[in-house]
Formats: structure tokens, sequence, C-alpha cells
């Protein structure tokens, strides 16, 4: 009799539900609609209404479920829970129920992190080890690039905001759903219905793009280091790339978000200590600091490739949608933002600053290089071990979004799963997550310039993904929402990072093409 009554009650809230969607999206046609802007499309408008069905059964099945269980003297602990009744989020986080197989772990099994967990991971990713490379910045900058560095910090928070917004629509009752679970979905989203598929690969290859070369920089680092540390010994920097590869292959056995946070915890103290040095040192030689030698003009040519190397330290928007949804209360994420980029920003701009003051015009690209060299040893040995320690987060990430985009797309993907039924991973997919591994050594290897790398990596991939897609996506996404001031915010934000993204990429593509036509090594 409950099933019957439950039944019955859905056909009539669905007839309800997709009417009432049907007039609302009727309501924000029109001009916006000749504009590109559009509320909703006609998947998410079914996707509330299924939402709103789920949460009715719910609420009603649960009650049925009780009266039920009392008058079969309570025989429903163990076999007679429906499918999706207990399992329903009402935030939408949770699957839907026809999408559920059998076989698989519900994502109620899967491990959730704190929003510390999640700071430490969005601090290891704004404060890796890449802000080496900003009192470079600063001497090509002068006080310009200490003011993009804090600019920065406030337009990639603000940014990972609405890309973060951009996952949530208002259902019918007025309450935010997370109806998209990544960039990629966002990225459809705005693109549909004419290409519906078209946002998601261009977000696909510029993700995988920016996260292989993190882990190439990572790579590329660990060598030069190591080989400035022991000038003595035998080992060339390409035989010291590879012996860090070797410790980096159990990266190929990650199954969760959960060990990353681990590894990056102890990035955070390697971090500490390696700031600790390197200021201590500085403020060690403070009566010599060269205030002078800060200026207010540019280098043209170079501080292109500046802006690059401190768009590219502050890039963390292809982690937030993971992030977000591992969280045990993602309404707290907002605040995790605010707290990682303010701190980001001022040990940022100080450790640029004063590593300037104490070398002037004889800043190298990466600060430890100007340290003397008894100093120098055990600061690189602690930059390798972040290095080390840092790699698994964007190499996680990468895995993620091949394994989705190429092995676990349904029925689209190109390849068969490459987990069997019980979940684990197969023999052929770790194969393939070893090669990912080597793939970073032989680019290491082949092109090993940190700098340019890093300042080519910041203008493509790190200005589109940071500041030019996270605005685009949310005028169109959320136009019906949006005051005059945000709209103002993102089409500024959308026309600063393009001119600084063309700008950076030429320049940087010049100093690779300059650096292998003389044989410049870092």
């Amino acid at each position: 009799m409950a099933h019957l009554i439950r039944h019955k009650l859905t056909n009539k809230l669905t007839n309800a539900a997709h009417t009432v969607s049907n007039k609302s999206q009727a309501k924000v046609s029109g001009v916006f609609a000749r504009l590109g802007f559009q509320a909703a499309t006609d998947e998410e408008g079914l996707g509330f209404a299924e939402c709103d069905d789920l949460d009715y059964d719910y609420r009603q099945g649960m009650q049925m479920d009780v009266l039920q269980g009392e008058e079969e003297g309570g025989h429903m602990e163990g076999g007679g829970e429906l499918e999706g009744d207990s399992h329903y989020q009402r935030d939408g986080t949770g699957r839907r129920p026809s999408s559920l197989k059998p076989s698989v772990s519900l994502d109620v099994d899967k491990p959730r992190i704190t929003s510390w967990e999640a700071g430490w991971n969005v601090t290891n990713a704004i404060q890796g080890m890449f802000v080496l490379g900003l009192p470079y910045a600063i001497l090509h900058g002068g006080y310009l690039g200490l003011f993009l560095i804090i600019f920065a910090a406030v337009v990639c928070c603000y940014t990972g905001k609405i890309l973060i917004a951009c996952l949530y629509e208002d259902n019918e009752d007025g309450i935010k759903v997370r109806v998209r679970d990544s960039y990629v979905d966002i990225a459809n989203a705005c693109c549909a219905p004419r290409f519906p598929a078209l946002g998601g690969h261009i977000v696909n290859v510029a993700q995988i793009i920016e996260l292989v070369m993190t882990c190439i920089l990572y790579v590329v680092v660990s060598g030069n280091l190591m080989y400035n540390s022991f000038p003595g010994f035998p080992v060339s920097q390409k035989a010291w790339s590879v012996v860090a590869t070797l410790a980096l292959l159990p990266c190929a056995f990650l199954k969760n978000l959960k060990a990353v946070s681990k590894f990056s915890l102890l990035c955070t103290l390697a971090h500490f200590i390696i700031n600790v040095l390197v200021i201590a040192y500085c403020l060690s030689r403070a009566r010599e600091w060269a205030w002078e030698k800060v200026k207010f003009y540019i280098d043209v040519k170079k501080f292109p490739i500046s802006i690059g190397i401190i768009v590219f330290s502050y890039t963390s928007q292809i982690f937030l949608p993971s992030l977000e949804g591992n969280m045990q209360k993602p309404s707290e994420f907002h605040c995790m933002m605010e707290w990682t980029h303010i701190a980001a920003c001022i040990l940022k701009g100080l450790f640029a600053l004063v590593a300037y003051l104490t070398w002037a015009d004889a800043t190298k690209e990466v600060i430890t290089d100007n340290l003397p060299s008894t100093i120098r040893a055990v600061v690189n040995l602690f930059l390798v071990a972040k290095a080390l320690l840092s790699y698994p987060l964007p190499f996680f990430a990468a895995v993620e979004v091949l394994e989705k985009s190429l092995f676990q797309d349904g029925g689209r993907a190109l390849f068969p799963d490459c987990y069997g039924p019980g979940g684990q991973l197969k023999s052929w997919g770790l194969g393939l997550r070893i090669a990912l591994v080597v793939f970073t050594l032989l680019m290491a290897v082949f092109v090993p310039h940190f700098a340019l790398l890093m300042g080519l990596t910041g203008s493509l991939t790190g200005a589109g993904l940071c500041f030019l897609l996270p605005s685009l996506f949310h005028l169109k996404l959320q136009w019906r929402n949006l005051m005059w001031h945000h709209v103002f915010f993102d089409v500024a934000i959308f026309v600063i990072g393009g001119i600084c993204a063309i700008s950076g990429f030429i320049h940087s593509i010049e100093g690779l093409i300059e650096a292998f036509r003389y044989n410049i090594h870092d």
C-alpha cells in the first residue's frame, strides 16, 4: 500500500514540477537568450525537478517505512530499505538512484576532508615551490610586481568563489542545489545546447596541460636543486631527475584525496622551514638592503614572463570543485578560500620583497641560488623534499581527469573502464599511471628550463583557468542573479587576464626559442 501511495504522489509532483520549470524558463528567455545568457539548460531544469521529486520521496518514504515497520514488527532493519531513500542528499551532491550500481560503493563511504585539510591543500598549491621565483618578478617589475602579487591573490580568491557558485543553481523552492560536479560540467553547461561537449573538452585539455606541467616542474626543480647542492658528485642533473622520479613512482598507487592531504601537511612543514631559513638570512643582512633598487618602471620584455610566474603561483581553481565536493562542510568553503589567500598574499609579498632587497640586481630566477654554499645545501634539501611531497596532488588530479574523460565517461568513453567490478584498479590502469610519471621525467630531462616553463604555463593555462573561464562562466550561468558590480568585476577580470595571457605567452615562447638556440641551461 505504501508503494502505491508513493507512486501516485510522485507522478503528481513530477507533472507539477515540470510545469513550473517550463514556466520559469520562459520568464528568463527573450533578451538574455539573444545575448547568449541562459538561466539553465533543459537538462539542468530536469535535474532540479528530479531533486525535488527525490526529496519528496525521501521525506514521505521514510514516514511510510516507519508505519510499515510498526505494522510488520520492525522487520525493516535488514532488507526493507528502498533504493535512494536514505542515500539521497538534499544539497545535490549525492547521485540519483538510477545511476547507482549494486556493486559500486556509495558516496557516503567516500572519505571526506575537513575545511582545515582543504585549506592545507589549497595552501600547498598556492604557496608551493613557485614562490621561489617571486623575487625575480620584483627584479623586473619593481613595485608593480609587488602590487601584482596582491592583486593576483584577490582575483584568484574571487574567481575561486564564483567558480564554485557555478556548480549550484536555485531549485523551485529557492534552495541552492549542486547540479554540477566539476569544472567540465560547468563548461558543458555554458556551451549547451549547441555544443554540449565542447566546453568540457577545452577545460579537460587545459587542466591536463597545467597539471602535467606542474608535475614536470617539480621534477625539473628537484634535479636542478640536487645537482647544485652536491656539485662535487659525479652525477648530472638528468641523473638526479631520474632518482627523484623513482621516489615518485608510489604516486601511481594513490586511491583518494585523503592520502594526498597527509602529504600536503608535510609540505606545509617543509615550506615553513624553508621560509624561515631564507628570511632569517635576509634579516641578518638588513643593514645592506637596497631600497633604492626597488623601481617604479618595468622591463617590458621580461616582465610579462614574471606575470605568468605570479599567476601560476596562485593556480588552484582546477582543484577547487573536487575539494569542495569532498569537504565535510561545503558551507565553510568561502571562509577557507579567504584565509588561505590572505595568508598567501602576506607571505609571498614579504618573502619576495625581503629577498629582493637582500640581493637587488643580483637576484636569480630561483632565489636559493643566491644563498651561500653552506646554507644553500640545507635549504635545497628541504626544497627537494617539498617538491617530492607536492607532486602527488597535481598528479592525482591529472589521473582523475584522464580517467573520467577517457575511461569512465559512460558509453561515450574511448576506452574500457580501468577499474574492476569491486573498484580495484586493473593492472593495465596502473601501468598507465606509471607511464604518466615516466612522461613527466622525459619532459623534465629534455626541457629543463624552470622559469620559462612556469611563465609559459601561467600565461597559457593558468590565466585561462583562473581568470578568463571562471569570469566568463559566471556571467553565463549566473547572469540573472548578478548585481552590476559583479558584472563589472567579471568583465574587468576577463579583459585584464586576456591581455596578460597573450603578452606572457608570446614572451615565454621567445625565451624558450632563445634558450634552445644558444643552448642556455637553468
